[in-house]
């Protein structure tokens, strides 16, 4: 919608559109209520967004780019009697991402594979921004052509949405491990293929049993996007990638395990459903205490600690054990797994949510922004804001992404964490294995002291996410130092790279990577700012590897702005919906039934006068 055109009254305004922000947006508007819903980003879902490879280098380059402070102008002149002024932050998401470092391991050009070269990273962001400027025409029209694409390619997600689908019929389908490759992609290759990678600047997945999929199930958002089961769980032991067994049938299945190993795996998943007396009593004390007690040896340790409960050895027995009763619960519902991902990546979910706000009356602005809020001094209470062409607009409450709030007014309790991400584009799995369409997820405990633990995520072309031929991995960890010195020795040891010691030929090739630092949301609350009574603030991406927290915390918000409302009711199926026509047209149709007994009546009376001045004449 033209700015211009913007209403001067809402119920509800927002500001970002990340998933807490887009989920709050769509409760609002299901339920009657008038939401207009800002970014000043180009694009959805804020730090939640999914780009294409060249959208990705457009986004890198920006961020990259010294941004000159902006001058804000003075809104004085808008203040009415009892009124003060509550500027935001004019700043854009390079306070919440920092330290990134490109670095290209596969040649410029077309070639004959051969060892692997890499460049320094300053030449890479030099081919980067070449890249940039080649693709900069089809960035501004991959707007107005996503759904095209999306269309394009839907047929292409229901054949692969499949277990095993068949690689062999597209024509660039990766070989096997047995049957090397002749060439190896190029990173002009990945540039011309760009438009068909959905990279996600944020990894996580959805318990099948989660909060996130219930929602999406309770209020029918779940009709807007595909989903893919995560068909492995793996770990990183000993230098070597295994593959966990979960479900009954995988355990007995293993070769992993001894015949008593697994009875003893099964008598403990099993006692773990239920919390027990003897459970309990170990609260506060380590997880790993609590396993070595229950007589589990030390390859069942690990694959309880570090792939089941994902925990690790110092979290506390109670933690430890409801995540592996959440890990418990969610097996079976949708695969032998309990993870689902989203076809095209994770930043479709809050374009879910947006799309399902719009279709119940919300209003979009992109390139659009607040610069201050109007607030009343006596009730301390938000009445209006500025937005970015100087527009008043009213409202009831407002809503914003935390990177919208100045420093000053945040209540901090701590210091702002951050996570260390890293994105690889690879030729092969870390795991081969009969079927090539395999997604996974990979634990990996520390691999010395004092580093973090790390998740690993592992997309194939099926989830199109990336270009038949390569995977996309994410790696994910708590930050010690910056993104490359977390996770730069663990990519070393795993897959091949120039710096690799071990470049055995069945590692993973990395042809492209990305390191980056992404502040931590789980610290930021909802309320307690120094902010008017009736604005939230909502929190970025948190560490964990579901989605519990945001769901949570749109949840709270929404029922603090409408606390006797339900939240995210079931929208009606299209076919379920009748129209205002339809209603008139239907009323008009008994009405003409109604009066069609006296429109009997008037002609049997013109038929005997007609008959009367027959017989007269």
């Amino acid at each position: 919608m033209a700015a211009e055109d913007l209403p001067s009254e809402f119920d509800v305004v927002i500001l970002g559109t990340g998933l807490a922000e887009s989920v709050v947006a769509a409760a609002c508007s299901r339920v009657g209520q008038r939401v207009l819903h800002l970014d000043r980003r180009s694009y959805y879902a804020s730090n939640w967004a999914s780009f294409t490879f060249n959208g990705l280098l457009t986004w890198i380059q920006q961020l990259q780019e010294e941004s000159q402070p902006k001058e804000v102008p003075d809104w004085s002149s808008q203040l009415e009697e009892g009124e003060e002024l509550i500027y935001l932050s004019s700043s854009d998401s390079s306070a919440s991402i920092c330290n990134l470092q490109v670095f290209c391991y596969t040649s410029e050009e077309d070639e004959e594979e051969q060892a692997p070269d890499t460049t320094e990273e300053e030449t890479v962001r030099a081919a980067d921004e070449d890249a940039v400027q080649e693709v900069s025409e089809a960035e501004s029209a991959e707007t107005r052509e996503e759904e095209e694409r999306r269309g394009a390619d839907k047929g292409q997600a229901a054949q692969t949405a499949g277990e095993e689908p068949e690689a062999e019929s597209h024509p660039h389908a990766a070989p096997s491990q047995s049957e090397p490759a002749k060439k190896k992609l190029s990173y002009a290759q990945l540039v011309k293929e760009g438009r068909r990678f959905n990279i996600d600047l944020v990894s996580k997945l959805m318990y099948s049993r989660g909060s996130l999929v219930d929602l999406l199930i309770k209020s029918n958002v779940s009709r807007y996007a595909e989903f893919k089961n995560v068909t492995r769980i793996l770990t990183y032991r000993h230098g070597n990638v295994e593959q966990v067994p979960c479900s009954r049938a995988d355990v007995f299945a293993s070769r992993q395990l001894s015949v008593v190993e697994k009875r003893k795996l099964m008598r403990f998943l099993t006692s773990c459903v239920e919390e027990t007396e003897e459970q309990t009593a170990y609260n506060g004390r380590p997880y790993l205490d609590f396993l070595c007690d229950q007589q589990l040896g030390e390859n069942l340790q690990h694959f309880v600690l570090h792939s089941i409960a994902m925990v690790t050895a110092d979290t506390p027995t109670e933690e430890g054990l409801a995540s592996t009763r959440q890990f418990l619960r969610c097996l079976g519902r949708y695969g032998n797994t309990p993870f689902l991902f989203p076809v095209y990546g994770l930043g479709e979910i809050p374009q879910c949510f947006c799309r399902m706000c719009a279709v119940f009356g919300g209003i979009y602005c992109l390139r659009h922004s607040v610069h201050c809020l109007l607030v009343d001094k006596h009730t301390n209470r938000c009445k209006a804001v500025i937005d970015s062409r100087g527009q008043r607009i009213s409202c009831s409450h407002f809503v914003a992404e935390a990177s919208y709030v100045g420093a000053e007014r945040k209540k901090v309790a701590t210091p702002t964490r951050f996570l260390s991400r890293a994105v690889l584009i690879t030729d092969s799995s870390v795991l081969a294995s009969d079927s090539e369409q395999q997604v996974s997820v990979v634990t990996v405990p520390p691999i010395a002291a004092g580093c973090p633990a790390v998740k690993m995520v592992e997309l194939c072309p099926s989830t199109m996410t990336c270009i038949p031929g390569t995977y996309l991995v994410h790696l994910t960890c708590q930050s010690i130092g910056s993104a490359y010195q977390d996770l730069s020795p663990l990519v070393t040891r795993m897959f091949r790279t120039v710096e690799s010691h071990d470049k055995a030929e069945t590692r993973p090739a990395v042809l492209w990577c990305l390191y980056f630092n992404m502040a931590d949301g789980s610290g930021t609350e909802v309320e307690g700012h120094d902010l008017p009574s009736n604005v939230y603030v909502c929190s970025g991406p948190d560490g964990s590897l579901g989605h519990e927290h945001t769901i949570k915390q749109a949840e709270f918000i929404f029922h603090k702005i409408l606390p006797d409302e339900e939240f995210c009711p079931p929208a009606p199926n299209p076919e379920d919906i009748i129209y205002d026509g339809e209603t008139t047209a239907a009323t008009g149709d008994t009405q003409e039934e109604e009066q069609s007994p006296q429109k009997q009546e008037e002609e049997e009376e013109e038929t005997k006068e007609e008959e009367h001045l027959q017989t007269e004449e």
